[in-house]
């Protein structure tokens, strides 16, 4: 069968004209198959424009998440450094102060640890810079600092009351990562997930190393974001999300850059492992993250990844429940239907060069809703 997506191409193009992003790569694979993948737009808009290309590199802000912090946590488990069930303290002392010491290492995946969505670390830490603190910001010192804030945090409900989606839970994941590996979360990544997965265009940027050895990132190559009004620069190969850039760039939250070939061969190791024919992680273990955690009242989070929620979800309304998938604040999304044996990768830098353009709420249900019906005709 032919399958038809010029009603797809359609409404992609209509959006780079729309101005909901400036341009965007899309993958969509069925059966281990790719049966559509295509460039729109503009990779660029400033300081000049130049066209999207299928091998450009995004920095995927919270698909970080999934990508990279949860498998770390995963390849952990296997290897029974961690159980999921284990309590934070256990691995991060200083984390149990006001009633967080029953927080476990599944609250935090699934986002029921009670800890606040975000807070405005950044903003301290630059204050503390202009304060006499010379080089404090995009340092190692900023990390810790912002780490030993969050231990000090009273969390906003008791453990595995709520979901309420926290970036801070990540950072603590993925300090918990590198405490019981004595390595950096992109050293571990880049040794025990992105080359055994043969993914090559896929790493964090540490700024701390760039800023060290005055190095540049190969910005021909990655789709620039913002403008950025307190960065005063276009940011391109450095991470857009304000607390991850001001902790030097690797964090367990964002700071993931990748392309759509990566995220692809990413899913298609994932999808074999959870049916048993690839050893990369242990079938029970991908099983258990990919399942929604029903211990949360009306929360639509599995461990470290989300699931379509029944009303307004960003994949529409065709994907089965047995899906999975993730947003970024940058624009990318990824999509995952286990029942159905199909994925849906779009990635787009929609926040150069202004983050105030939030016009992708409204396109990412439409799109996926086409893209499925050119998938399941």
């Amino acid at each position: 069968m032919v399958l038809d997506f010029q009603p797809v191409e359609n409404a992609f193009n209509e959006a780079v004209a729309q101005g909901v992003f400036p341009g965007a790569v899309v993958l969509v694979c069925k059966d281990e198959q790719v049966v559509f993948e295509k460039t729109f737009g503009y990779r660029s808009l400033l300081p000049q424009k130049s066209p999207m290309e299928s091998d450009t590199t995004f920095d995927l802000a919270s698909l970080t998440k999934p990508m990279a912090t949860t498998v770390a946590i995963m390849l952990l488990v296997r290897e029974a450094k961690l159980r999921i069930d284990d309590k934070v303290t256990r691995i991060l002392p200083t984390f149990g102060v006001f009633g967080k010491s029953l927080t476990t290492f599944r609250q935090l995946l699934n986002h029921s640890s009670g800890l606040a969505a975000w807070k405005p670390y950044h903003e301290e830490i630059l204050k503390m810079e202009k304060a006499g603190r010379i080089n404090f910001f995009v340092s190692r010192a900023a990390k810790i600092y912002v780490l030993e804030q969050i231990h000090r945090d009273k969390p906003l409900s008791a453990p595995g009351a709520q979901a309420l989606y926290s970036d801070l839970g990540f950072m603590v994941l993925a300090e918990a990562v590198e405490t019981i590996t004595s390595n950096g979360l992109d050293r571990f990544c880049q040794e025990r997930i992105f080359k055994p997965l043969g993914l090559r265009s896929t790493g964090f940027v540490d700024l701390t190393e760039l800023r060290k050895r005055r190095l540049q990132p190969v910005e021909a190559m990655i789709a620039p974001t913002e403008n950025c009004p307190w960065r005063e620069k276009i940011l391109c190969g450095e991470v857009h999300d304000d607390n991850a850039y001001a902790m030097g760039g690797v964090c367990g939250h964002a700071g993931l850059f990748s392309s759509v070939r990566d995220v692809h061969t990413f899913l298609l190791r994932m999808n074999r492992c959870l049916q048993g024919k690839d050893d990369f992680l242990p079938q029970s273990v991908v099983q258990e993250f990919l399942t929604r955690d029903a211990s949360v009242p009306n929360s639509t989070y599995a461990l470290g990844w989300d699931t379509p929620s029944p009303t307004s979800s960003s994949s529409g309304t065709l994907f089965s429940p047995r899906s999975v998938g993730h947003l970024g604040f940058t624009g990318c999304s990824m999509w995952w239907d286990l029942e159905k044996n199909c994925h849906v990768i779009l990635l787009t830098n929609r926040v150069h060069p202004s983050r105030k353009n939030e016009k992708i709420r409204d396109f990412r249900p439409q799109i996926h809703e086409l893209i499925m019906k050119a998938l399941f005709p």
